[in-house]
């Protein structure tokens, strides 16, 4: 299907019109579609296998789960016109009513991750945390230049951040967590770490200024970011030219369980989508790397990606 056309008369079903409405705005999975919509997953798969094969929505499995969005490689000309039907009905009631369904999931989405990271604050380094190896962190803190500064995204607690902070000249460590920065805080007290600073915030909206730190790391928190893309971005943001992205992340695995366990948004990550994130990012001199793999099940492979600010 690649007509105007016949693009018109797929949206002529109001559910399908709102699904497209939906998926323009945020990659969802068929139940938080359900928990918008107030409609039966048979209901809402049927369009949305429907949309699929119009070839205007794209579906992505993560272990068990579904996730569908709008078709990145659509014409500029398909595109508008779905704006413009998206567009026409805009003002109507249940348009409405389905995008505060769709910020209430979204704050859901991030609710339940902080509410986890609340609740370990802490004891976090006395728990099994995927990929948290001293190999891998021992790996990472190898391509550490002393008397830098330093922003930590996603830190929690700051464990990397705790020893890098002996030779940088300032450590920033960001997290969504209040009470993370809580007891990154005190520790950093604690420590006598007067150049350790802990501030609350998104690794997708880093509250640093542009060009403003010589080495962005990213260990292990992609898996939990909404938009790891944006993340990425926001870290070539806040780099000072010729700075340099760190980001240690988990390979692709099923373990479906670290969803629950760990709140974990994604499964990990291939080593080429990791690759295409820093491209995107417009990274140079980029180079990405298994640098250990776990003994004991489920076997959880950490990878490491580089990359440097034009």
């Amino acid at each position: 299907m690649n007509t105007s056309w016949d693009t018109l008369k797929i949206l002529s079903d109001p559910t399908r019109l709102r699904l497209i409405a939906l998926v323009m705005r945020e990659e969802l999975s068929v139940a938080e579609l359900q928990e918008i919509l107030g409609m039966g997953q048979s209901r809402i798969s049927s369009q949305l296998a429907l949309l699929r094969q119009a070839s205007l929505v794209a579906d992505r499995r993560d272990g068990k789960k579904a996730f569908y969005s709008l078709r990145g490689n659509l014409a500029p000309g398909q595109v508008a016109l779905l704006r413009a039907a998206v567009d026409s009905v805009s003002d109507l009631d249940v348009i409405a009513e389905d995008g505060r369904h769709l910020d209430r999931v979204l704050g859901k989405r991030r609710r339940v991750s902080e509410q986890y990271f609340n609740t370990i604050a802490g004891r976090l380094g006395r728990n099994h945390c995927p990929g948290r190896s001293w190999e891998a962190i021992g790996r990472l803190a190898l391509r550490l230049v002393p008397n830098v500064v330093v922003a930590d995204l996603g830190a929690g607690e700051g464990l990397i951040s705790q020893l890098l902070a002996r030779n940088a000249r300032q450590v920033w460590c960001i997290d969504n967590s209040p009470r993370m920065v809580e007891v990154g805080t005190e520790l950093a007290r604690k420590n006598d770490l007067s150049n350790l600073t802990y501030k609350l915030g998104d690794i997708e909206q880093v509250p640093l200024p542009d060009g403003s730190v010589d080495l962005a790391i990213l260990s292990q928190a992609l898996h939990h970011a909404i938009h790891p893309q944006k993340a990425v971005d926001e870290a070539h943001r806040i780099l000072k030219p010729g700075g340099q992205i760190l980001v240690l992340e988990l390979a692709e695995h099923d373990f479906e369980k670290a969803r629950d366990l760990y709140k974990d948004h994604w499964l990990g990550f291939k080593e080429s989508t990791l690759e295409l994130f820093l491209k995107k990012s417009k990274f140079i001199k980029i180079e990405v790397a298994p640098v250990s793999r776990e003994t004991v099940e489920p076997f959880f492979e950490t990878i490491l990606a580089t990359g440097t600010k034009a």
